[in-house]
C-alpha cells in the first residue's frame, strides 16, 4: 500500500465543492430532533450548546486539514499506515472503515423508523432498507465525482424545505427563550456534547482529500460548509425553543419535524410527508459517502476490488437494520454510536496530528 495517492485528473473536483460535501454530509437525520437530547441537557440555553458545538467542530476541522496538509496527497489509510506501521496500522483503518459502516447503519436505521412512523407503518423494514441500498449502491458505483453532484443538488433542493422553518414563526412565543443562562457551564458543554451525531461527518475530509484540485483552498471552504451549518442549527434551534415550551420540547422526539407538521398550504393538509419523502434526498449523499469512504479503505488497504465489498457490505448492513425493531432498541444504537463517534471524530485527531508533528520532526533530525 502507497502512502500518497494520486488519483487520476477526471477524478477530481474543485476545491470550492468543499463547502457542498461537507454541509451535505452534516445535514442529515440528526437535524430532525436534535432539539430535544440537547434541550434536557443545557435547558434554555440550548442555543449556547449549539454555537459552541460548532465552535470546536471549527477548530477540529482545522486540525484534521492541517494533518492531511503534512503530506502531499493522502488520505486516513495512508497516513495510518506511515504513522502505525503495516500490521497496527491496518488494524487502525478496519476501525475506522467499521466506524464508516456504523455511521451508515444508524442514518439508515432512524430514516427508516421516520418514514415508519410518520408515512407508512405498515411497509417492512426490510423493503424500506432494500430500496434506499439499490439507490446508494447506484450512487456510490458511479465514484467520488457522482456522489459530489449530488451532494451539491441536495443542497440547492432542500433550501425550499428549510426555508419554511419560518412558518412556525408567526405562532412563536419568544418568552419560552427565557431564562437565559439559566444552565452552568457543565450542562451547556453536555449539551454541546448532545450535539455530537447530529454535526458528524465533516470528518470525511480524511477520505476524499486527495481528490481535491486545489488542496490549499480546502480549509477556507470547509470551514464556510461548518459555519452554513452551524447558522442553520442555531436558527433551528431559536425557532423551536420559541414555539415549544420546556415541556413539550421534552416530549417532542422529532422536533423539527413537528414543526413543518404544522404548515398548511392549499393544495396539501399534511405537508410533513412531503418534508419526510423530500428528506431522502438530504440523506442520500450521507450514506453514499459512508459507503464510499469505507469500501475505498478496503481498496486502498487490501488492494482488493471495491465494487464487490460495495454489495458485500450493503448485504451486511441490510441484515444489521433488521435487528433493531424497538424505540429503545434505536436509542441504544443512536447513544452508543454518539459516543464512541465523539473519541473518534473529536478526540483522535488531535492524537492523530500530535503523532505527525512527532514523525515529522524526527524525520527532519535524521536528515
Amino acid at each position: 500500500m502507497n502512502i500518497s495517492f494520486y488519483p487520476k485528473q477526471q477524478y477530481l473536483v474543485n476545491a470550492i465543492l468543499v463547502m457542498f460535501i461537507v454541509h451535505s454530509v452534516q445535514l442529515g437525520v440528526g437535524v430532525q430532533g436534535f432539539q430535544r437530547v440537547v434541550f434536557m441537557e443545557a435547558g434554555h440555553d440550548a442555543w449556547i450548546s449549539v454555537i459552541l458545538s460548532g465552535f470546536v467542530t471549527n477548530i477540529i476541522a482545522f486540525i484534521m486539514v492541517k494533518t492531511l496538509n503534512a503530506y502531499e496527497s493522502s488520505d486516513l489509510y495512508g497516513i495510518h499506515r506511515d504513522l502505525y506501521g503495516k500490521w497496527f496500522g491496518t488494524f487502525i483503518n478496519i476501525i475506522y472503515i467499521v466506524y464508516c459502516l456504523s455511521a451508515f447503519l444508524v442514518i439508515l436505521r432512524n430514516y427508516i423508523e421516520v418514514i415508519q412512523a410518520w408515512v407508512f407503518p405498515e411497509v417492512p423494514t426490510w423493503f424500506i432498507a432494500l430500496t434506499l441500498l439499490l439507490l446508494v449502491i447506484y450512487g456510490a458505483l458511479g465514484g467520488f465525482r457522482v456522489i459530489v453532484g449530488i451532494s451539491f443538488f441536495s443542497v440547492f433542493l432542500s433550501l425550499w424545505l428549510l426555508l419554511l422553518m419560518g412558518y412556525p414563526l408567526k405562532f412563536s412565543n419568544w418568552e419560552n427563550v427565557f431564562p437565559l443562562f439559566e444552565s452552568n457551564v457543565k450542562e451547556i458543554i453536555q449539551g454541546a456534547h448532545a450535539m455530537t451525531f447530529t454535526v458528524i461527518g465533516f470528518e470525511l475530509v480524511y477520505s476524499f482529500y486527495p481528490y481535491i484540485k486545489e488542496k490549499r483552498k480546502v480549509h477556507k471552504f470547509m470551514q464556510i460548509g461548518l459555519v452554513y451549518t452551524t447558522i442553520l442549527y442555531l436558527a433551528i434551534m431559536l425557532v423551536s425553543l420559541s414555539y415549544f415550551s420546556g415541556g413539550q420540547l421534552e416530549r417532542t422526539i422529532w422536533g423539527t419535524l413537528s414543526l413543518l407538521k404544522i404548515v398548511r398550504l392549499p393544495f396539501i393538509e399534511r405537508f410533513e410527508y412531503v418534508g419526510i419523502t423530500f428528506w431522502m434526498l438530504i440523506i442520500l449523499p450521507n450514506l453514499m459517502l459512508y459507503l464510499w469512504s469505507a469500501t475505498r479503505g478496503m481498496g486502498r488497504v487490501f488492494q482488493w476490488n471495491e465494487k464487490r465489498f460495495m454489495w458485500i457490505f450493503c448485504l451486511i448492513l441490510l441484515g444489521a437494520t433488521l435487528l433493531f425493531t424497538t424505540r429503545d432498541q434505536i436509542n441504544f444504537l443512536n447513544d452508543y454510536f454518539a459516543r464512541v463517534s465523539f473519541y473518534i471524530v473529536y478526540c483522535y485527531p488531535i492524537v492523530l496530528y500530535m503523532f505527525v508533528l512527532i514523525k515529522k520532526r524526527l524525520a527532519r533530525k535524521d536528515e
